[in-house]
């Protein structure tokens, strides 16, 4: 029930899409959507933001490994950081999507001296539904039954996702994963390597990094730092 305003933020050549993203909103006629900015401008973008969503970054390709996005990525985020410190509210809660996000993270956060750097975060909750996804799957229960599982490290092939607090819900029940699966080599195994490397297996099927699902997970993360999570329960963030 949290009305909001979008302010949309391209390059020059891509307005012409902005706009086309812009009539798609409209034509959503969302209730809470109160109204939408579309704009080339760094001052107009970053001015009075409650909350800044970065998505803006060069994306990886097939084959490609972050460190070849750090060179391409830097100057974007020390831009962004700089805007913010300039025209944002000093208490944006600021969550970094585009990769490599831990990195990209620090570097907005360097770049914003004036904003709390508790204020930064980058998203690993897409890392982290999917380890309650294959969890969910693996038990024939819903996602909504799984809680609690934790992603360590950075979102990479190198993250380590950790079940040993996680709680799944059967027949009304909460209990352990590793008691509700009994099966600890596919969790010290498979499963992890299936985290892991869900990104890379995405573009390999699709020819495109992750939409839907991130786009899902960038909502989760910013309504658990807007509202807080539900008593007993914590979620992952970088």
């Amino acid at each position: 029930d949290q009305p909001i305003i979008l302010v949309l933020l391209d390059i020059t050549p891509m307005m012409g899409v902005l706009d086309g993203v812009l009539m798609e909103l409209q034509d959503c006629a969302l209730p809470l959507l109160k109204d939408v900015i579309a704009t080339d401008k760094e001052e107009v973008a970053f001015k009075d933001l409650d909350v800044a969503i970065l998505v803006g970054s060069m994306p990886r390709r097939d084959g490609m490994e972050r460190k070849d996005l750090l060179r391409a990525n830097v100057k974007i985020f020390k831009c962004q950081g700089a805007a913010l410190e300039k025209y944002a509210k000093k208490s944006v809660k600021v969550i970094v999507v585009g990769n490599p996000a831990n990195t990209n993270c620090l570097t907005a956060a360097k770049s914003a001296p004036s904003i709390p750097k508790e204020n930064f975060s980058c998203l690993t909750r897409l890392d982290h539904n999917r380890a309650k996804a294959q969890i969910a799957l693996k038990l024939g229960v819903t996602s909504d039954d799984v809680k609690n599982v934790i992603i360590w490290g950075n979102h990479s092939s190198t993250q380590y996702p950790d079940v040993n607090h996680a709680k799944v819900k059967l027949q009304g029940k909460e209990v352990g994963v590793y008691e509700a699966l009994k099966d600890d080599s596919w969790l010290k195994g498979d499963f992890i390597t299936t985290v892991q490397q869900r990104g890379a297996a995405v573009i390999k099927a699709r020819k495109l990094s992750s939409a839907m699902s991130a786009a899902k997970a960038i909502c989760d993360h910013v309504r658990d730092i807007w509202f807080g999570t539900p008593e007993g329960e914590f979620v992952s963030m970088g």
